[in-house]
């Protein structure tokens, strides 16, 4: 069992890696605001089984650093996201916004 889901993350990888390789520049930073989306309902559930008490201390360490990396994405994505929003942003002088 552990042979075929450590086969299965290989090929999940390399599929991963094959698909983001082939997309346009221009559509990254979109897609990673989706997937930040989706990467905070993951969060939402590391969060939910590590409070309905997971067994083991092996599963909650994991757990406390999957919530950790994931949060550590989440953040990083809508940072860039919001850099990249504001380069769309007009530049002009604090004294022509007044009038």
């Amino acid at each position: 069992m552990l042979l075929a889901n450590f086969a299965i993350l290989v090929l999940a990888g390399f599929v991963g890696y094959l698909v983001i390789s082939k997309v346009p520049n221009t559509l990254h930073t979109p897609l990673m605001s989706g997937t930040n989306a989706i990467h905070g309902i993951v969060l939402l559930g590391g969060l939910v089984v590590l409070g309905s008490g997971a067994d083991g201390v092996l599963n909650k360490v994991l757990l406390v650093t999957a919530i950790t990396f994931g949060m550590i994405n989440v953040v990083g994505g809508f940072l860039v996201t919001d850099r990249m929003l504001g380069m769309f942003k007009s530049k002009r002088d604090p004294a022509e916004r007044e009038r």
